[in-house]
């Protein structure tokens, strides 16, 4: 680990001692508890990080007992408004949700979270353009010859995207295209499998044509660190970016677990990913542990979350390139995970009633201490919650 690593570790934990029984912070007019207009993630950063949530609604949600969360839970909303300057729509612009029909587009809900990242001054991110997962049957099943899955992509790809031209500041346009050997899904990927590997050039030129001034990202899980599944990315892009095809970013989702370890090279993965020019991110962060049968975490589990959770940040601080840090999921109540991982949870900052937990604490030192003024400055925030002995 790069030693401005540790000297970033020393400073949150500096930071978070130095938090440590500041009081109570006031509960915003929304109703969501801890939440106050100076004492938010959002007003923590440092300048040039865009702290970002994924906005619940559409995959498994859609099956839950709870109405859609983005649209109906106002106090979600209002931290959604407070915490965070960017947003990314969790299934609301997937093909699954966006295109019922070959004929038919559905915007409205994606529209709902644009609207909404506009009027509380966010950014938001394209989620995704082209992946193996979560397309419709009509398209899956579709007896279609190549040209018309070419012209089905590409008419998507130009319609989507001009629509939010402007309006969406990155977008995810090759989700998960490599397998854990660095091998590109082609047999799990419709685009790939029939198209052949040349449209992942043509999808990120068509979302450029579509809208210039967007940022066009890949973005993937396990890649955190220096693995033959992140190199195949790294050669990937450097072959592109020589046939001058616009790739602008490389995503990290780190979908991460107690259990499993983090990869301590992620430092180091990121910044050779900015040594080609790329815009990096952290995109999908959460932390999840084994909770079997509804148990409550350990003491050791909540430490070692914490831990991660700073390592991922601090890396991505001391990184020039790392420009956006995204939490997916903002209350355990909405997160993917155990629907996902049967027996897992806990992976979020904040508890199911929206309280923040220990790691939203040691997101918000993490933050502060990087900013002008660093751990000294931490003893002048006003509001700070004291969650940690919660």
């Amino acid at each position: 680990m790069r030693t401005r690593t540790l000297r970033m570790l020393a400073a949150g934990a500096t930071a978070l001692a130095l938090f440590s029984g500041a009081g109570a912070a006031a509960a915003a007019p929304g109703g969501a508890p801890g939440i106050d207009a100076k004492d938010t993630l959002a007003r923590s950063a440092p300048k040039g990080l865009h702290i970002g949530g994924a906005a619940a609604g559409g995959g498994h949600h859609a099956d839950a007992e709870y109405p859609d969360p983005f649209t109906s839970d106002e106090p979600y909303r209002s931290l959604l408004a407070t915490e965070f300057t960017s947003l990314t729509p969790e299934n609301q612009m997937k093909w699954d949700h966006l295109r019922p029909s070959r004929e038919e587009f559905a915007f409205a809900d994606a529209d709902d979270i644009v609207n909404f990242a506009e009027e509380n001054g966010q950014v938001v991110r394209g989620h995704t353009l082209l992946w193996h997962s979560q397309n419709p049957a009509w398209l899956e099943e579709g007896d279609f010859s190549d040209a018309e899955l070419r012209d089905i992509l590409h008419e998507h790809i130009t319609t989507v995207v001009g629509r939010y031209a402007g309006r969406v500041a990155h977008w995810e346009v090759a989700n998960e295209i490599f397998d854990e050997s660095g091998n590109l899904r082609d047999t799990e990927n419709i685009w790939i499998r029939e198209l052949g590997p040349s449209i992942i050039a043509d999808a990120f030129r068509w979302a450029h044509e579509a809208d210039p001034e967007a940022v066009l990202f890949f973005n993937d899980y396990n890649v955190e660190g220096l693995n033959a599944k992140a190199d195949a990315y790294y050669a990937l892009v450097q072959d592109l970016l020589a046939d001058g095809v616009p790739v602008g970013g490389m995503g990290l989702q780190s979908h991460l677990g107690t259990m499993y370890g983090y990869d301590p090279s992620l430092p180091d993965n990121l910044a050779r990913f900015g040594e080609l020019g790329l815009e990096t991110a952290i995109t999908e962060l959460d932390v999840r542990m084994e909770l079997p049968d509804g148990a409550e975490p350990t003491p050791a589990q909540v430490a070692k979350q914490d831990e991660f959770f700073e390592f991922v940040l601090t890396s991505c601080l001391e990184e020039a390139s790392c420009g956006s840090f995204t939490l997916w999921g903002a209350s355990d109540r909405y997160s993917w995970v155990p629907n996902t991982f049967p027996g897992q949870g806990s992976a979020t900052p904040w508890t199911d009633d929206l309280e923040r937990k220990s790691a939203y604490c040691v997101l918000q030192s993490t933050l502060l201490s990087a900013q002008p003024g660093g751990a000294a400055r931490a003893q002048h925030h006003p509001a700070y919650a004291d969650c940690r002995a919660a």
